[in-house]
């Protein structure tokens, strides 16, 4: 038999997070690196928040998280919404997933916002040139 391996996603702007879970002992490494020594401490809090939620579910997986892309903000947020997906999933449970949705949304459904593009002849996205008759 073997064993249960999970693949999720979360995006963040212009970061990208992919999270692989396997059962294991709680190790959770981001780019190679464990969380215990990510920084800034402020992305590590982020990050840590569904693994805080659910923690009897955090304690029973290896999470590998490979993130690429944008600030490291907008990383944090891509790699907590793909470790929340992930631990749902690998979970199954339905009230984790209440749980997150309830505190917070974000957790699960992605921010779509993305940035406007420039519009031509302008270097700006919105307010155009102004014109003088004179």
């Amino acid at each position: 038999m073997s064993e249960k391996i999970v693949h999720t996603s979360g995006k963040r702007k212009r970061a990208i997070a992919r999270a692989t879970l396997k059962p294991g002992k709680g190790v959770v490494r981001i780019n190679s690196r464990l969380l215990d020594v990510y920084e800034p401490e402020f992305a590590k809090m982020k990050i840590m928040e569904p693994l805080m939620l659910a923690d009897e579910q955090a304690k029973k997986v290896d999470i590998k998280v490979n993130v690429c892309g944008g600030g490291w903000q907008s990383q944090a947020e891509a790699s907590r919404l793909a470790i929340a997906r992930g631990i749902v999933e690998f979970s199954g449970s339905k009230a984790l997933k209440q749980q997150f949705l309830e505190y917070d949304k974000h957790l699960l459904i992605a921010d779509v916002r993305r940035n406007e593009s420039s519009k031509p002849n302008d270097s700006k996205p919105r307010a155009a040139r102004q014109k003088s008759y004179r």
